[in-house]
């Protein structure tokens, strides 16, 4: 069964609640068949950005288009869309095939073809024998299946998912997670997806928004947002981030002057000469050696714990600031003991400090 598509464009989205601005003047294009994600923290806007796109939050400005077509004031049952809400939102009274068949109902499909669509959509997301049940029931896992179901059987251009898995366990959430992925790559429909969960928007996504009051502070695919961070904000909420302040220079291409007291030289990036800067490593890209060795930064080890599968290790710097190791083997220096922190400066990326 194919779905048709249609991509999602909003322009200058303005979405306010009395007086405050949740969604601030956001420009932003989705792609036709597009797994994309906006990820931010709660209160930053992405699910107002949803429900404006699915018509239950109204917008205040702006507009917002599907498939070249203009959907601003347009009320839910109008838009090229379906919406699978965070609490799963099935009717309690209802059977799974009366949940799932619902919409069709509403859309005067005939019987047969209601039944067909049904069993399809059920098997799809691995519900067929429930058919018969009610929502009670079943257990979240599957609730969240039949919901999907219900949503897919009435092929919208764009589907709409607000944070579907976060009531889950984390083992739920991984497995559905891997078949929500795999049912969007089978049926090719567009998909926006909001999460705060950032595991979720990088093994899920094309490309990922990350949203901040309001604002959209990068858009990219997750090994851009990941290992190429625009900002600290960025930096920070996506993974762990050590950010080592400095100054630019650029005598001989671009080096930093950190102000732990060495100098990192780094190829194609660019910054103004004496510009405080910050040098993002991710702690799975440094590694701890022993004190006398050559090269890195000299450094104090605070703390070594043991998180199952791997060591994460904490050491201060000379300048006082600290840095955050990943490795697999426990160190042989215990806390107190002065060391050296090493990196692969090709892994280093710079942001503005600001």
């Amino acid at each position: 069964m194919s779905i048709s598509q249609a991509g999602v464009e909003l322009r200058s989205l303005v979405c306010r609640y009395g007086p405050v601005e949740a969604v601030r003047s956001m420009d932003l294009a989705i792609a036709p068949g597009e797994f994309f994600t906006l990820l931010g923290p709660s209160g930053c806007g992405k699910s107002t950005t949803l429900q404006a796109i699915g018509g239950f939050a109204r917008p205040s400005g702006g507009q917002i288009l599907a498939g070249g077509e203009d959907i601003t004031h347009l009320p839910p049952a109008r838009r090229p869309t379906n919406y699978v809400f965070q609490n799963y939102a099935l009717f309690p009274h209802m059977s799974v095939a009366e949940n799932v068949e619902y919409g069709l109902k509403r859309r005067k499909v005939p019987a047969g073809e209601r039944r067909q669509r049904v069993l399809a959509e059920l098997e799809r997301v691995g519900m067929q024998g429930f058919a018969g049940r009610r929502p009670t029931q079943l257990s979240g896992g599957q609730q969240q299946r039949v919901a999907l179901a219900r949503a897919l059987v009435n092929r919208p251009a764009v589907l709409l998912l607000d944070e579907p898995l976060s009531a889950l366990d984390f083992l739920m959430r991984k497995q559905l997670r891997e078949e929500l992925k795999a049912i969007q790559r089978d049926i090719g429909t567009t998909t926006v997806f909001v999460t705060h969960d950032q595991s979720e928007a990088l093994s899920m996504s094309d490309r990922i928004a990350v949203m901040n009051a309001g604002r959209i502070e990068q858009i990219g695919t997750p090994g851009e947002i990941y290992e190429r961070p625009q900002s600290r904000f960025v930096a920070e909420f996506v993974g762990s981030a050590n950010l080592l302040p400095g100054r630019a220079t650029v005598a001989d291409g671009l080096s930093l002057v950190l102000d732990a007291g060495i100098t990192v030289c780094l190829a194609g990036a660019l910054a103004p000469e004496g510009q405080r800067c910050l040098l993002m490593v991710r702690p799975e890209h440094m590694r701890l050696v022993e004190d006398g060795a050559a090269g890195g930064i000299a450094a104090t080890l605070a703390k070594c714990t043991y998180v199952g599968d791997h060591h994460e290790l904490l050491a201060t710097l000379a300048d006082g600031s600290a840095v955050t190791i990943k490795q697999q083997d426990r160190p042989s220096l215990t806390p107190g003991a002065p060391c050296r922190i090493a990196f692969d400066e090709t892994k280093a990326h710079v942001i503005p400090a600001s």
